[in-house]
């Protein structure tokens, strides 16, 4: 699993969307044990915090240690640094296993081993992520025209799965319905600016030529129709893929 994110770590952490309430009513509507739940490639720990509200003992696992220096802290939260493809615990001990906007980064096939063996027979995993952000008419096409053609050379491959909305990544697990659902936020054309610098074919390209290609040009461009006191609503569609243990 790449780590694409220990260098931006507390930027990650302040100005990356959090899930909304709807998602967790979802999950846990399909839960029938709040003991033990496993987020993989936490992050800033922003999906445990919201399962440690349920869960009794809620473990958070990440790759890199600047994430998990900047995650929400919580009494019930125990954090470690491991990879997806090699969990530390038990067999069947999990009630929950979540992934949010990570799993295109993993080892498909030795991830789903460790999921069918730690989570327990009736437990539950959930992929989730979201799309492209989308605000409005204007921005739009700004912000369109710097993902595919300024930075669109600079993304991971894995990328085309979250473009593809996870629809064509493997999930080998009796599938549950999902409803639709989305991010929803007032921001800041400030807040816009530092979220994109959260992107990681940003930091590639911040990298490679040590320039940040979100410069002056685009700042201009978005300027045109978005004051800098000014809120906009900006919106990202959430996809969700919820199943059981295959029997």
């Amino acid at each position: 699993m790449k780590d694409n994110f220990s260098n931006q770590a507390e930027q990650y952490a302040g100005f990356r969307p959090h899930y909304p309430k709807a998602l967790y009513d979802y999950i846990f509507s399909h839960i029938q044990s709040f003991d033990t739940a496993l987020d993989v490639a936490t992050g800033n720990g922003q999906a445990a915090s919201m399962l440690a509200d349920r869960f009794k003992k809620v473990y958070a696992t990440d790759i890199s240690r600047n994430q998990l220096n900047n995650a929400v802290q919580k009494e019930n939260i125990i954090y470690s640094v491991e990879s997806a493809e090699q969990f530390s615990f038990p067999d069947h001990c999990f009630d929950l296993i979540t992934v949010a906007q990570a799993i295109h980064w993993f080892d498909f096939d030795k991830f789903y081993v460790e999921v069918n063996r730690t989570l327990k027979k009736d437990g539950l995993i959930v992929v989730i992520g979201y799309g492209l952000i989308r605000i409005d008419e204007k921005t739009d096409p700004i912000i369109d025209h710097f993902y595919k053609d300024v930075i669109g050379p600079y993304w991971d491959k894995e990328r085309k799965h979250v473009d593809e909305e996870y629809r064509t990544i493997p999930f080998p697990f009796n599938e549950i319905e999902s409803p639709k659902l989305f991010i929803e936020y007032e921001w800041t054309l400030d807040h816009f600016v530092n979220y994109l610098g959260t992107w990681s074919a940003v930091q590639h390209f911040i990298k490679e030529h040590n320039s940040n290609p979100v410069g002056c040009e685009m700042l201009q461009s978005l300027q045109e129709g978005w004051s800098t006191t000014e809120k906009k609503k900006v919106r990202f569609p959430l996809f969700i893929k919820a199943g059981k243990k295959a029997e």
